[in-house]
């Protein structure tokens, strides 16, 4: 039986195309000729980036992200890759310091996106410095980096408050206004540190003529102290109690004893930093030495983690005093290198006595004309409300606003509301990071709905949530949670 193929079919519809012209069937006409398939190839789908296709397709617009910088993850809502360097947008003008200010609840991951931060920009050539690292989390990643850990504790390395690190090389070296200046540093930094030591140990400020005498004690220890050695704070209590007619006259003695009557508090004070709970950590010469050469330096304190808060608090700051004067001193001399310095748990030192907030920013100052991106962690702005006095949670709360990048994650609603007022969220934005706070169920193996989730915000404009998916090599050096691991690196 022959069978013929049915003709080409015919449109009567007025509104086709093909009206009175034949009509292609689905796959094409059955005929020589007529373009034929055996099936249909299913669509195409192109990429573009959202600048291009807007212009295609106009309700796509671009999320501004900043892909400059570290890569830490992709933008949640178009997937667009985010960058983060601090130093990188402040010379593309997307901000106007360098600071960061990073917080979150416990386990949200605040110290994996530091360290993902601090691995990028030592590959940058950054060096990482992290002084007073009170639970030891750093010291990992700094030897993977092939950097130096020094462990300061009993038994352990030794730092003196008092040591001027590379900025005495550099003293040296220098002359005439340099070295005024220089000098003029090294001074004012010991000597706020050592009245920040004072205040820890009483828990009280000190008087003003407390003040002239340290100061004065300070300038007779450096002069009767060699070119080869630094002074300590044995050697300003012994002219303290041997005082000169210099000491005399400000306290207003007649004779030495009386003198040693009035300042025995001070005298005391002292003491007990060299002979207390602390002695043997900063009453002798450093043990650690400087070098900013090294990819990564840090300072390791976990060992007096279970002190008191006046051992941990001398150690934190006795920490940021050092690693400020070993990156000024390698800039005075000519070694000069971009730094990525980590803060963590800050207030820790801070809430001990009155005043540490403005003597730890004398101690620690440098800023973005010195190469230098900061990073502030903490768990939360009631940490500011732990402060001694109203004074200090406003000055706190200033160090707070100043800081150029914040970087948030999961909290709770009493924390977005002080949050909003250093940098405005909008309600999205709230609605988000509230969510990331804790999990939506009691449902046990669930991820925690904020882990590796940021809301990173710079002024008024719209925040970039981003979620950081880590390598796995990074999940083992990354980690914090070892104490609740077994032998076979489960979970307990």
């Amino acid at each position: 039986m022959t069978t013929t193929a049915p003709g080409p079919l015919r449109s009567n519809d007025p509104g086709s195309p093909y009206r009175g012209r034949p009509v292609p069937r689905a796959l094409g006409w059955a005929v020589p000729g007529g373009g034929r398939a055996a099936n249909a190839e299913p669509g195409v789908m192109w990429q573009g980036t959202t600048t291009q296709v807007c212009g295609l397709y106009p309700f796509a617009v671009s999320s501004g992200a900043a892909p400059p910088g570290v890569p830490i993850g992709h933008h949640m809502h178009t997937a667009e890759p985010i960058g983060l360097d601090p130093a990188e947008w402040l010379r593309q003008g997307l901000v106007s310091n360098t600071g960061m200010w990073i917080q979150g609840q416990p386990g949200i991951g605040k110290s994996t996106i530091v360290k993902r931060l601090m691995t990028g920009l030592v590959a940058f050539g950054f060096t990482a410095v992290v002084p007073g690292d009170v639970k030891g989390e750093y010291t990992r990643l700094v030897e993977h980096l092939e950097g130096r850990v020094w462990r300061i504790g009993r038994g352990l390395h030794s730092l003196n408050p008092l040591d001027a690190g590379p900025l005495r090389a550099a003293l040296a070296q220098s002359s005439g206004q340099d070295y005024v200046r220089l000098e003029e540093t090294i001074r004012a930094r010991r000597l706020s540190l050592l009245e920040a030591l004072v205040v820890i140990v009483r828990r009280a400020e000190i008087t003003v003529t407390e003040r002239r005498l340290l100061g004065v004690a300070l300038d007779l220890t450096v002069e009767g102290t060699s070119q080869a050695d630094e002074p300590t704070i044995p050697d300003v209590v012994r002219v303290l109690t041997n005082p000169p007619g210099q000491l005399l006259d400000i306290a207003a003695c007649d004779n030495k004893l009386s003198f040693r009557r009035d300042v025995r508090d001070l005298v005391n004070t002292l003491e007990l930093l060299c002979a207390g709970a602390i002695r043997g950590l900063f009453d002798r010469p450093s043990s650690i030495s400087a070098d900013l050469d090294t990819p990564a330096l840090s300072l390791d304190i976990s060992a007096l983690d279970n002190d008191e808060d006046e051992v941990v608090a001398a150690a934190m700051l006795s920490s940021w005093a050092w690693a400020a004067a070993v990156i000024d001193g390698s800039s005075a001399l000519g070694r000069r290198r971009n730094i990525f310095r980590v803060q963590d748990e800050l207030w820790r030192a801070l809430r001990v006595a009155p005043g540490l907030v403005e003597r730890s920013d004398r101690v620690t100052r440098l800023g973005r004309h010195r190469g230098e991106i900061s990073a502030q962690v903490t768990h939360s702005l009631d940490d500011l409300e732990a402060l001694p006095t109203e004074a200090d949670r406003a000055k706190a709360r200033g160090m707070a606003q100043r800081n150029g990048v914040m970087v948030l994650g999961g909290m709770a609603d009493k924390e977005l509301a002080a949050v909003n007022q250093i940098s405005p969220l909008t309600a999205s934005e709230a609605a988000m990071v509230r969510a990331w706070a804790a999990p939506p169920t009691w449902v046990t193996g669930s991820a925690h709905p904020g882990r590796g989730r940021y809301l990173i915000k710079s002024g008024e404009r719209t925040g970039l949530p981003v979620a950081l998916s880590l390598m796995p090599s990074e999940r083992d050096l990354y980690n914090t949670d070892l104490a609740w691991q077994d032998h076979t690196g489960q979970r307990r």
